[in-house]
């Protein structure tokens, strides 16, 4: 459903270096500078960091989460050590099950170091 996501950043080496480290635990090649962003691809679709094109600064939307897919909770475990050990920070709770309805999923959430909410989740 959807071709690409796309997230601020205010510092496009650092986010290279952050995404590089993170998205290679699902598999994703080292971004691609361009311009001012850095391009993931995936055969699910583009993820890109950039900088504003309107030249503001990149704010973090209040309420938004980015979330990826993960083929095992191992995978989601190897995603958010890899987060944290990047420069990310856990925010909710730590990796793990949760319930919803009658829905069980594996899912972890951080902010990637410009503030943005990133989720991973194995259903």
């Amino acid at each position: 459903m959807l071709s690409h996501v796309v997230v601020g950043t205010n510092d496009l080496d650092r986010s290279k270096k952050f995404y590089d480290t993170l998205l290679a635990t699902l598999g994703v090649g080292e971004g691609m500078v361009v311009e001012d962003r850095v391009v993931y691809f995936s055969p699910a679709g583009m993820f890109m960091a950039t900088r504003p094109i309107n030249g503001a600064p990149a704010t973090v939307s209040n309420g938004a989460t980015v979330a990826f897919s993960a083929p095992s909770p191992e995978v989601v475990d190897a995603w958010h050590a890899a987060g944290v050990s990047s420069g990310g920070a856990t925010c909710e709770d730590p990796p793990g099950y949760r319930q919803m309805g009658d829905i069980k999923l594996y899912l972890a959430y951080l902010r990637d170091p410009d503030g943005n909410k990133l989720g991973i989740v194995y259903r």
